[in-house]
């Protein structure tokens, strides 16, 4: 089972795709294929241009789902759960569960500061840990 990392916004972030872009950007320094999962097409296009904008020497290699080489990039970028694939990380800024997360090896998470999403996030925590995932919560 993944292990699976809820990671608490601060004032400061206010957005998880930032902070979700430089984890991206770390997993791909690890040579991890990392698949994010967003609620809309339009946060995924918003992940996607964040991307394009880290430093030349933080490049990530990146495709909207759908788009790019048949063998795919290091990061895909998807926007409907049956879209991740069993790629080995999850970035997930959706408020959906990741669907099969026996699938993978590493699930992250956030966990925003609006009481609606954050109860969200609480429901999310439950169901990965009800499904036997490792869990782990780092605040900022």
């Amino acid at each position: 089972m993944p292990n699976v990392v809820f990671y608490q916004l601060s004032e400061q972030e206010r957005s998880a795709t930032v902070r979700a872009a430089s984890l991206i950007a770390e997993a791909y320094t690890n040579k991890q294929k990392v698949a994010v999962l967003c609620d809309n097409q339009q946060q995924a296009e918003e992940i996607d241009d964040l991307l394009w904008q880290l430093p030349s020497d933080r490049f990530v290699p990146h495709n909207m789902h759908g788009e790019g080489p048949p063998s795919g990039t290091p990061v895909e970028i998807c926007w409907q759960p049956s879209q991740v694939g069993r790629r080995p990380v999850v970035v997930s800024l959706s408020q959906e569960l990741v669907m099969s997360p026996q699938h993978h090896q590493h699930i992250i998470d956030f966990v925003p500061l609006e009481d609606d999403a954050k109860q969200q996030a609480r429901v999310r925590y439950k169901k990965y840990q009800q499904a036997g995932c490792a869990m782990q919560f780092k605040s900022a």
